[in-house]
């Protein structure tokens, strides 16, 4: 079987949401795994997305997630 990668397209507030996400489920360990594959994989993807955040550093991090929070719900 090949490793091909997969590439998956997010916008950087849809990645800021999906960062907090991770993170705030690392923190409070309310992950279920099935597999230890399956808690790799998260943390592959976390890191990758934290590489990739520059806005996660930034003083003004929680109003930029409340932004995107924002943008990314259901219009009402």
């Amino acid at each position: 079987m090949s490793q091909k990668g997969i590439s998956i397209e997010l916008s950087k507030k849809e990645a800021l949401v999906l960062f907090e996400y991770l993170r705030r489920c690392d923190d409070q360990d309310k992950y279920s795994f099935v597999d230890q594959a399956e808690e790799r994989v998260l943390w592959t993807v976390e890191g990758a997305l934290e590489k990739q955040l520059v806005e996660i550093f930034s003083p003004d991090y929680g109003k930029l997630l409340k932004e995107a929070r924002g943008q990314g719900r259901d219009p009402e």
